[in-house]
């Protein structure tokens, strides 16, 4: 019984270490808004993945939105 209960706390424990320990301060959110940390900043590396893709699945397209942007899609 003591086994489990301590298989507990310490589950417990690790899951609430996460919790709203490190927030982002302000002066921190400009390395968060860097052109690097967007997904497709580099127009070449995103043609060049798509290319790849492409190759290893045997399908092109699919990436992207549809629809006209009324959000009935």
């Amino acid at each position: 019984m003591r086994i489990l209960i301590a298989t507990l706390l310490a589950a417990m424990s690790m899951g609430l270490a996460g919790c709203g320990r490190y927030a982002v301060r302000p002066d921190e959110k400009e390395y968060l808004a860097d052109r690097i940390m967007q997904p497709d900043y580099d127009a070449t590396e995103s043609a060049l993945d798509q290319h790849v893709l492409s190759n290893r699945e045997g399908s092109a397209g699919g990436s992207g939105a549809s629809g006209g942007g009324c959000g009935c899609n």
